[in-house]
Formats: C-alpha cells, structure tokens, sequence
C-alpha cells in the first residue's frame, strides 16, 4: 500500500472515503459527488485506464454466470450498463434484466446507452442501495456488481441484502479491482495509479481527484482472501476467485443454496 495509507480504523459511525476518515453518512454523500462528476465520461474513461481490458474482465465474468435465457438477473451498481447490455441478449424477452446503480446520473447515463444500442423490453433501471436492497427475497438468478462494491459503505450488509434476493441455486460475482499477485507488479500499479491515472482524470474528465479517489478506494478494498471470507459469513457457498490480469483485478462466486 502507499505510504499514505491511513491507520485509521473504521468504527461504528466512521469509514474510509480514500484515504480519509470519514461519517458514513458523508461518504454516501462523497461517493455520489464523485460519480455524478464522472458520469459523462466514465465509458471513456474505463478505456483508456484499462487500455480496453475491462471489457475482457466483463466477457469473463458474463461467461462465468452461467446465464440463460428466461433468467432473472440484477446488475448491481451497473452504471453504464455493459453487463446489463450482455445479460439482455443473453436472457431474451422471456428473461429480465434489472441495471440498479445508487447514483442517478450513472443510471441514466445507462439508460441512454442502451436505448441507443436498441436494448428494449427486457431491461428496467431502478435507483438502488446494495445494502438494502428494494426487491423481494428470492427474485434473481443471478446477481452481478462490477467495480462497485468497494465504494459501498457498509459492504458486509451489501452482502447479506444481495443473499436475500438470490434464489436457492442462485449465484453472485463480484468483479473489482484487487491486490497484485507480486511485488514488482503492484509496485508499477502504484506508480501508474498515483502518478498518471489522477492527471488523465484531470485531462480527460476535468476531474483528477475523483481519480485520485479511485486509486485510493482499490487500496482500501478488501485483499482477495477477505473478501471470500465477507462472502461466506454473509451465507454463501462454494466461494472461490479468480485473479485477472495478475491480481489487479479479482472475480469471486459464490452460491446461496
């Protein structure tokens, strides 16, 4: 980690927005501001920090769900909407696809985007929190939250509240950013994170410390173990991950049965 990694740890009323400790209530607040500030160019964004290898980590997350046509699938924090535009093909009209975000300027940023891809019928946007989720128990086959959950306050109710609105047999995946698998890879990733990822923000989306915040927030993230260890208290089953691109990235399942 950085060196400006805080000692910090959260409490009952306290958590992390970066690198800073703050009230829960206020990182809610924070983490909507940042989001409605890169909405508009988030799609760009996502391509040039990844150098297009985040639509790989997508495509190997949608053949991981193992999803079929008249399924149930919530695509949690789906901003954009690229999982969301995948399962719609995937579940056709006999299927349905919910794309859920906290953040309104992200979900009609979505919206729009598949609308213009002629993505109909089968897809509804609901403005939502992961961690009190507004639907039924039971309703989803599938539940989907890429790069999202590391900016949820309290992510251990994230989890409990997708579990209850998994079916039996129903499966999560969790794509986000995680902890390179060597030290001279993570120490590269620092490097570039810091130092380069903030000024293309500030370049690109005049906005470099937002992007500074998301190179905070993947430090902070729960280490690729942890977050296993999150999903089976929280009542899943067969738990497992997957490094991408040497740890930078993680994909975990995990079953409710």
């Amino acid at each position: 980690m950085s060196e400006n990694t805080p000692i910090e740890q959260e409490t009952e009323n306290t958590t992390h927005f970066g690198y800073k400790t703050v009230n829960k209530e206020e990182k809610v607040k924070k983490v909507a501001e940042v989001f409605h500030s890169v909405a508009a160019k988030y799609d760009v964004m996502n391509d040039l920090m990844s150098f297009g290898i985040h639509r790989l980590w997508k495509r190997f997350t949608i053949d991981n769900s193992g999803v079929r046509a008249g399924q149930k699938v919530l695509d949690l924090a789906g901003g954009t909407g690229d999982l969301t535009a995948k399962f719609s093909r995937i579940v056709g009209q006999s299927g349905h696809v919910i794309l859920a975000d906290i953040n309104n300027s992200m979900l009609n940023v979505g919206r729009e985007k598949l609308h213009d891809l002629g993505i109909v019928g089968n897809v509804d946007y609901v403005q939502a929190n992961a961690e009190a989720l507004p639907f039924a128990d039971n309703t989803f086959d599938i539940v989907t939250i890429a790069f999202g959950l590391r900016n949820v306050t309290d992510k251990d109710a994230a989890l409990r509240s997708i579990y209850r609105v998994l079916k039996p047999g129903g499966r999560l995946l969790v794509l986000e950013f995680s902890k390179p698998s060597t030290e001279l890879l993570s120490k590269a990733y620092d490097i570039y994170s810091f130092n380069i990822l903030p000024k293309m923000g500030d370049l690109v989306a005049s906005d470099g410390e937002s992007y500074q915040y998301l190179a905070e927030s993947i430090r902070m993230h729960p280490d690729q173990e942890t977050l296993k260890q999150m999903m089976e208290t929280a009542g899943f089953e067969e738990c497992n991950y997957q490094n991408l691109t040497g740890g930078i990235v993680a994909l975990h399942k995990g079953f409710k049965f």
